[in-house]
């Protein structure tokens, strides 16, 4: 994880000291990347122990369409609490829906995006060809004094993009989102990591992603992100007969909180240990084998799906979450 460390360092040696919504300072750098390849073995974070299964099971959690606190908690992740039960604005915001609740998070945006279409009512041709991509018809609505039809559908952008890399793998259009515009105010947190694209070699039969990141808290933030970015990869890269390849992390806004300081000095004073490997459970299924695409397998997964491989790691070390 060097490339970590040296992130680090340059947010300690380049950044600036700017005030944000939690109350708490951040050293701040604009735009930052990492880049890993996934053959030479899982970037986690070595300098601490990464807890691993807690962010094995917030990946879980997403894949779900979690949009609770208590469900994380089911799946031994916990790192959504204080959002949901303690962040003062949401405590006060008309979406929040009673205790843990967070609203459309990540996951709901990723399996069940809503999308609307808003049609003349005459349309015929449109709306036929709305109704034969899924979408249902809500009703007649009027719409700047026009008769016109709202249909709606919810968007399923991972399953998509696996679809994508089975049908059309050459494809650069392969992605997904987050950032919903008309929801950020539903949620109690908007996403930070919000765009994910794959990346197929049809011809070498590896699969590499990029995912952007549009503000990173680094000492807690960034280690747990790449361990379900890195770990997505795997996982999609199994159901749809690629082996995981490049994993390129952008970070918009890279900071390390002031509460953060010490640890992070603390893991600059160690040097890191060998890279881990991940390993996915056998039970599922890997279509370079198997020969048949089972996408159901991401509604399936288990936290325990996800284990860690001779993972060395120094002393465990702690700081708190700014809400």
């Amino acid at each position: 994880m060097k490339a970590y460390l040296d992130l680090v360092r340059s947010i300690f040696e380049q950044g600036a000291w700017q005030e944000n919504r939690t109350g708490v300072r951040t050293l701040s750098l604009p735009g930052a990347c990492l880049r890993f390849d996934l053959r030479q073995g899982f970037p986690a974070v070595t300098t601490k122990r990464l807890a691993f299964k807690s962010a094995m099971g917030e990946l879980v959690g997403f894949l779900r369409a979690a949009d609770s606190a208590a469900d994380f908690r089911a799946l031994g992740c916990r790192v959504w609490d204080q959002n949901a039960n303690e962040n003062r604005a949401w405590l006060d915001s008309p979406w929040r829906d009673g205790p843990d609740d967070l609203g459309p998070v990540y996951g709901v945006q990723w399996r069940q995006w809503p999308a609307y279409k808003l049609l003349p009512a005459d349309a015929a041709a449109r709306i036929e060809a709305a109704r034969a991509q899924g979408y249902r018809l809500i009703g007649p609505v009027q719409d700047q004094g026009r008769p016109h039809v709202l249909l709606y559908k919810a968007v399923d952008q991972l399953r998509a993009c696996l679809d994508a890399l089975i049908r059309d793998p050459g494809s650069r259009r392969i992605l997904f989102h987050g950032w919903n515009w008309a929801q950020l105010d539903e949620m109690a947190l908007p996403p930070c990591h919000l765009l994910y694209q794959f990346l197929a070699n049809p011809a070498t039969r590896e699969l590499s992603l990029c995912l952007y990141i549009r503000s990173n808290d680094v000492g807690l933030g960034t280690p747990f992100n790449l361990a379900e970015g890195a770990a997505l990869t795997h996982l999609v890269a199994r159901l749809t007969g690629y082996e995981p390849r490049w994993f390129t992390y952008f970070i918009g806004d890279a900071h390390i909180y002031e509460t953060h300081v010490e640890m992070l000095r603390e893991q600059l004073r160690r040097d890191p240990l060998p890279a881990p490997r991940l390993r996915l459970s056998d039970r599922i299924p890997a279509y370079a084998d198997t020969g048949r695409y089972e996408p159901e397998w991401l509604e399936r997964l288990e936290p325990g799906d996800f284990a860690l491989e001779d993972y060395r790691h120094h002393p465990p070390l702690t700081a708190p979450m700014a809400v």
